[in-house]
């Protein structure tokens, strides 16, 4: 069995493996570029929004805006008009509301300017009141007449050209462009006289039109400003645990090209009680070019290994990669009548005791990303404790060299994966038991590595972190690569109402 002061590092380890990405989709659109290979300081985490992921975005935002627009109160109009025979008639139209509006098509293009959304054949549907009065010569007395009126918007086309900027480490949102252009205008009136239907068309159709255009305009500039709003509150840093926060800060402006949006984020593990630095640990990454295979998918994410040599830095510093073991399949093996042919002499001083074996990573173990294949390198030294008489007493510390290889794998949309043992090396750093004969030795810990410390791993690993549920929405469809020092997530995005997930959730 593993103890250990704190949490068992295999168990962190991938534990922040896991929720590494998982943080990492909860941001969604942090990133550097797929595509480009400039030489700049860049983010070790990063993620491509392609045109698939472009036109759901757009979609969503499409739906929010229309949810938002409606319903939409316009302005009062009145006005004086000279109505043949009848003469001059005081006309007020009130309680203009739009309260449908429907999107027949929609598109968006990321250029070098800006990104630009342009809905088209738009339709909109109000309801007003409207409501006279005029006298005459003839007839001093005033006449007057109330009723309610509704109205068919058509050819409704709008287009919104959005900057996207790095701001102190956040994304600033902001509007270049802002238009609306009504084609066509229908009005239908309840009640009225004959000659009221036309007036109202002819002094009050293009007035409708413009306020139409201009509510629905700083409708939606008012509502890029409360997502700019909400973009600028994002944290800087993603809290993980008490111990580690991932450093979310963004790196260098958004990259526009017609096809894909690239964002960059620093992505470096820091510990909770540092203040964040972008790249603080590692040199600036060069990001490497590579593409998603198969079927187009919406977004892909890139993550460096610098971002889980950081992990493993922050975990290693805060104290975290030190566990005990006391039960193994083998349990003679914990027992010095065990070890009286390979270790004589420790049966012999300690006969029939109990024994532990105290092991604690002594360097933060390196990791290699390489094509197809994830490498490891972890430094331990094992200490073997004898229990005698109620004494815990330390005999020998042997350094091992542990090389693994794994590989990360979807499982019914959990991420999970496997370790394997490569090889490993020992030697002897002290003993108070004399010599040892490190080649007999060698097969005792090749047991304790095979039956204890892979399966452990690997059951965690083979169970997998459930992917990340954001903002109602949820990954699907999603490959995972291994390229040279980055692993590639590959994804489509879908609504959580598909799988009757509460939406709420978010991991």
């Amino acid at each position: 069995m593993l103890q250990s002061r704190h949490p068992s590092y295999l168990g962190m380890f991938s534990n922040f493996m896991a929720r590494t990405v998982l943080f990492i989709l909860l941001s969604l659109l942090f990133s550097p570029s797929f595509s480009h290979g400039e030489t700049v300081e860049g983010g070790f985490i990063s993620v491509d929004i392609f045109d698939k992921g472009l036109d759901f975005v757009k979609d969503l935002l499409v739906h929010k805006a229309v949810s938002s627009l409606i319903p939409l109160q316009l302005p009062q109009i009145e006005k004086y008009v000279k109505i043949p025979i009848v003469g001059e008639v005081h006309i007020v139209l009130s309680n203009i509301t739009i309260y449908q509006v429907h999107v027949s098509s929609s598109t968006v293009e990321p250029g070098d300017t800006g990104i630009t959304i342009v809905a088209s054949g738009a339709t909109a549907n109000l309801s007003m009141d409207w409501r006279y009065s005029y006298s005459t010569w003839l007839f001093p007395i005033g006449f007057s007449d109330k009723g309610g009126a509704s109205v068919q918007v058509e050819g409704l086309e709008v287009g919104l050209t959005l900057g996207l900027k790095n701001q102190q480490g956040t994304l600033k949102l902001s509007v270049l462009e802002c238009g609306c252009y009504v084609k066509d205008i229908s009005i239908k009136l309840d009640g009225g006289a004959s000659w009221l239907y036309q007036g109202v068309v002819d002094a009050f159709g293009g007035k409708i039109g413009s306020s139409v255009e201009d509510a629905v305009s700083k409708k939606l500039e008012d509502g890029i400003v409360k997502l700019d709003s909400l973009l600028q509150s994002l944290p800087k840093e993603v809290a993980i645990d008490d111990t580690a926060a991932l450093n979310v800060t963004f790196v260098n402006d958004p990259v526009l090209s017609y096809s894909s949006i690239d964002l960059e984020i620093d992505g470096l593990f820091t510990a909770t009680d540092e203040v964040v630095v972008s790249n603080h640990y590692y040199e600036n990454i060069r990001s490497s070019v590579f593409f998603c295979q198969g079927p187009a998918k919406m977004v892909g994410i890139s993550l460096h290994e610098n971002v889980l040599n950081s992990a493993s830095f922050v975990y290693f510093n805060a104290d975290f990669m030190h566990w005990s073991v006391d039960k193994i399949p083998d349990q003679s093996l914990l027992n010095t009548a065990g070890w009286r042919h390979i270790v004589p002499q420790l049966y012999k001083k300690y006969p029939n005791d109990d024994m532990n074996l105290n092991i604690s990573v002594s360097t933060p173990p390196i990791i290699k990303i390489a094509q197809e294949n994830i490498n490891a390198k972890v430094y331990l030294d094992v200490t073997i404790d004898v229990l005698d008489a109620g004494e815990v007493i330390p005999v020998a510390c042997i350094s091992v060299i542990i090389r693994l290889s794994g590989s990360a794998e979807i499982s019914r949309n959990n991420l999970a994966g496997s370790v394997k043992l490569n090889d490993f090396s020992m030697s002897l750093k002290w003993s108070e038991i004399g010599k040892l004969h490190m080649q007999l030795i060698q097969t005792v810990m090749s047991t304790i590595l095979k039956t204890v410390f892979l399966p452990y791993v690997n059951l965690r690993l083979r169970r997998g972190f459930p992917l990340p549920l954001f903002h109602g929405y949820r990954l699907q469809n999603t490959q995972i690569l291994c390229t040279d020092s980055r692993i590639v997530i590959c994804s489509d995005v879908a609504s959580l109402k598909q799988y009757n997930l509460n939406p709420l959730m978010v991991y």
